[in-house]
């Protein structure tokens, strides 16, 4: 287990970045998860990272950049040092229906993870919900995404999954091998929080995070992510979220 990180996503709705970084690093974060939004300005990206000592191990990329323009996506890389990327999510209008569908999706992955690995990343996908929805003949895409792309690193994100109507203990005993990183955020008690979708600071909410932890000791998860879909203040989020699994 590695420095806590923060997915940068988490505050989009409070610029600037410098503010968020230098927040971030205040509250005892060493790591940032990049995002569409952060590679607009790499350079000044970067410089940010730099003044508060930041780094940015992983990031996440479109499927449609990461399949139109490679070398792009590599710049980036290359210019903010992520190590890792991950893919994470695939617009509600571009979700196959069926189990072939999905399949073909995993194979798409799976040359995305050839193109991204021989560029010496790690490369793999980010789930949500729908990943774990059954389809009409009970298969279920996350399992599709991973049998029809066996090369691929899974970036977990353990509350979406619990949404989708998962068992997380189940898909880290039986995927853990693949687990690159976690996302770690928290799902509000029902009825509770709507203004935040629903969601809560890590600590504050139904999720058992304490033994999730326990359980992802035994994968290779090289980066524990901070996210919050829609805080209502990030600064709250970051610091009760840190503060809540350094005591677990």
């Amino acid at each position: 287990m590695t420095e806590f990180s923060y997915q940068l996503y988490s505050s989009r709705e409070f610029p600037p970045l410098e503010k968020t970084l230098e927040m971030l690093k205040r509250h005892g974060y060493a790591q940032v998860e990049g995002y569409g939004g952060v590679y607009t300005d790499v350079e000044a990206t970067k410089s940010a990272l730099d003044a508060n000592g930041l780094t940015m191990p992983s990031g996440h990329f479109s499927i449609d950049l990461l399949e139109s323009d490679p070398q792009k996506v590599i710049d980036i890389a290359g210019t903010l040092g992520i190590k890792a990327i991950y893919c994470p999510h695939l617009a509600a209008d571009q979700r196959p229906a069926d189990a072939a569908g999905w399949t073909a999706f995993g194979q798409r992955l799976e040359a995305a993870y050839k193109v991204y690995s021989k560029a010496g990343f790690t490369f793999g996908w980010h789930n949500h919900d729908f990943e774990f929805v059954a389809l009409p003949d009970g298969s279920i895409p996350q399992k599709l995404i991973f049998d029809a792309a066996p090369s691929i690193f899974w970036e977990a994100d353990i509350a979406w999954i619990i949404r989708g109507g998962g068992d997380p203990f189940e898909w880290i005993k039986n995927y853990g091998a693949r687990i690159g990183a976690v996302h770690i955020k928290d799902i509000a008690p029902s009825g509770e929080n709507a203004n935040e979708d629903g969601w809560a600071d890590v600590g504050q909410g139904t999720v058992d995070w304490q033994a999730l932890l326990n359980a992802l000791k035994t994968t290779p998860v090289s980066y524990l992510i901070m996210e919050h879909d829609r805080p209502a203040d990030d600064e709250r989020f970051a610091r009760r979220s840190i503060e809540a699994v350094r005591a677990f």
